[in-house]
């Protein structure tokens, strides 16, 4: 069973989440969603063209009967709405549909109903690499353009979240560059190392951090042998990729789908609760996996959260 499958099967065990689609009218968020719905992962809230919404389900063969709709044609103002319903608790996670990252971001981060809490807010990409034993997460590859130093430190404790709600304990860190030695000419190497050093001190706890490192001796124990790397905890078993800025993040994220086609999830942390974000371009699939994600790491949160009141 593949790595996402056993995911599946562990959120099919919690209870849905209640789920705000901004600008719902698309065929394969629908369709992604009520994948979500007949698998009892999520139970949709349709924002957006009415209209559309009801022409594009009815080709899909899906029944509204039981679904609330709500019909707001302007890309903008259904983000807001969406927003607000889970800011006011009458949902539980926000979904993007066909509408550009930067409309909900701004609804997200609006002052009277948006989501943010004054963190830094970071974008994580999950892949299921064929012949890896493990999923990989990739971060920022969709928020945070140019990360400074304090902002990737935020950026390694999203995914690690992300990373512990789908089981692993101690999510091991690589911090990406093009060598495996520090450059002073190369930006991404000097943040490696420092954030390196800042893991082994206790400034950044709940995972373990290296840099810098190469993409591939990141993710191959042969070809971080092959290098002679040494005294890594990391070094080829990464469980996260931290890149220099959303263009590598990106770009890996991208090319992992388009040419590979490997399956894979979106998910946005540090506002009030997760918002699932895959691209506008990804199949129904991935972005019913963006939810199944995101429902695991919501569900982890509350747990987290009365444990600590106890």
């Amino acid at each position: 069973m593949k790595m996402f499958d056993k995911l599946l099967e562990q959120v099919r065990g919690e209870s849905p989440q209640r789920i705000a689609v901004a600008a719902a009218h698309d065929k394969r968020v629908l369709e992604a969603v009520f994948n979500a719905k007949e698998r009892g992962v999520g139970i949709p809230i349709l924002v957006g063209k009415e209209d559309k919404i009801r022409q594009y389900t009815d080709e899909l063969g899906i029944d509204l009967q039981d679904t609330t709709v709500i019909d707001e044609p302007n890309h903008m103002q259904a983000a807001l709405y969406a927003s607000n319903m889970v800011r006011q608790g009458e949902a539980d996670l926000l979904m993007k549909g066909i509408l550009h990252t930067a409309e909900i971001m701004r609804a997200v981060l609006n002052r009277e109903k948006g989501l943010r809490q004054g963190n830094v807010i970071s974008h994580t990409a999950i892949l299921e690499i064929e012949g890896l034993d493990r999923l990989l997460f990739v971060t920022d590859a969709g928020m945070v353009i140019d990360p400074s130093l304090d902002q990737k430190i935020e950026i390694i404790l999203n995914a690690s979240i992300i990373a512990k709600a789908l089981g692993i304990e101690m999510p091991k860190v690589a911090v990406l560059s093009a060598l495996e030695i520090v450059n002073p000419n190369m930006p991404s190497s000097l943040d490696g190392s420092t954030l390196t050093q800042m893991n082994r001190r206790g400034q950044i706890e709940g995972c373990i951090v290296d840099g810098p490192l190469a993409l591939d001796t990141a993710v191959s124990v042969e070809r971080a042998s092959h290098k002679d790397v040494k005294g890594s905890e990391v070094a080829g078993v990464a469980d996260i990729l931290l890149v220099p800025n959303i263009e590598t993040g990106n770009a890996i994220y991208k090319a992992a789908t388009t040419f590979a086609n490997f399956r894979s999830a979106g998910v946005i942390l540090g506002a009030k609760v997760p918002i699932i974000l895959p691209s506008r371009a990804d199949t129904a699939e991935s972005k019913f996996l963006s939810i199944v994600v995101a429902s695991r790491v919501a569900t982890y949160l509350a747990e987290q959260r009365e444990k600590n009141k106890r």
